[in-house]
């Protein structure tokens, strides 16, 4: 069966698509230095202001009156320290301390210290792109990923958290 594909364009963080989309392709334009995209599939920006810190399998996420409950899932990201970070993707909340702090099992482990910053939202992540510093005599470059199969399905819409991108344009159905 033959769908259309539409496509949205953001030079900045934000909704690319609200609704149900599979999100096939993008292409994005870096900027002189290295970046991250961070596909959400949410209709809320994610949160920005978290830290985290990691001890084992266990991750202890801090972010101010966070409102979450135990065994809520959340998609969530986190930033590198000292070369390693916890594992970006949907996880179920385990435990919550306080109004402040609430802690995910990771698949992986390893310690980080604390203070290191994460991004969550109460959607799902759907994929991160690390890029490089993309230029060729001062000239940004722009990169096309395809997404295998039929793509990434969205149930509320796709969100797209950028660092040092000057361009990011989506290509769903």
């Amino acid at each position: 069966m033959q769908t259309d594909i539409l496509s949205s364009h953001l030079n900045s963080t934000g909704f690319a698509v609200l609704g149900r989309v599979r999100l096939k392709s993008f292409n994005f334009t870096a900027s002189s230095t290295a970046g991250t995209i961070n596909f959400y599939d949410t209709t809320t920006a994610p949160v920005t202001s978290g830290t985290y810190a990691r001890s084992t399998t266990v991750i202890t996420v801090t972010s101010t009156a966070h409102g979450l409950k135990v065994g809520q899932q959340i998609g969530i990201t986190f930033a590198t320290a000292t070369g390693v970070s916890a594992t970006n993707g949907n996880y179920t909340i385990a435990t919550v301390a306080d109004a402040n702090t609430f802690t995910i099992t990771d698949i992986n482990s390893g310690t980080i210290a604390a203070s290191t910053a994460c991004t969550y939202t109460t959607g799902r992540w759907l994929t991160t792109i690390d890029t490089a510093a993309l230029t060729t005599s001062g000239v940004p470059q722009n990169q096309n990923v395809l997404l295998p199969g039929e793509g990434i399905l969205a149930k509320t819409g796709v969100y797209a958290l950028m660092t040092n991108q000057t361009g990011l344009t989506i290509y769903y159905g």
